[in-house]
């Protein structure tokens, strides 16, 4: 069964900081990217930030110098470190994972349970 377990969020006041996790299950044995976005009340879901199997970095405008994506390949684990953390930041963030469970099987989009941040001014 394919799992990406997240963690790391929680309450901040304005300028400080978190550092999310999702650790994605074995049994996606071939991932092409990984990445996390989110979803605020009321709008739509938006790319935070991705990177690709082969280090290539994707930040949305309003994350660029302020968040840092990094990932373990050895441990199917992406993380996301977020600093200057502002109001507009707070949303439920979810981790995304492009990748197939074997070379015969197609590559499908999993979804993490969603984990929430809340920035206080």
């Amino acid at each position: 069964q394919v799992q990406l377990v997240e963690s790391g969020g929680g309450l901040v006041q304005a300028g400080g900081s978190l550092r999310l996790s999702c650790a994605a299950s074995e049994s996606i044995s071939i991932i092409s990217a990984m990445g996390w976005y989110r979803q605020a009340p009321g709008k739509q879901r938006e790319l935070v930030a991705t990177v690709t199997s082969g280090g290539i970095i994707n930040y949305a405008d309003s994350v660029k110098g302020r968040f840092t994506i990094s990932r373990d390949n050895a441990k199917n684990t992406v993380y996301l470190q977020m600093n200057s953390l502002k109001p507009e930041d707070t949303a439920v963030y979810y981790c995304n994972v492009q990748g197939k469970r074997g070379t015969f099987y197609s590559t499908r989009s999993y979804w993490g349970q969603g984990t929430q941040v809340t920035v206080s001014s």
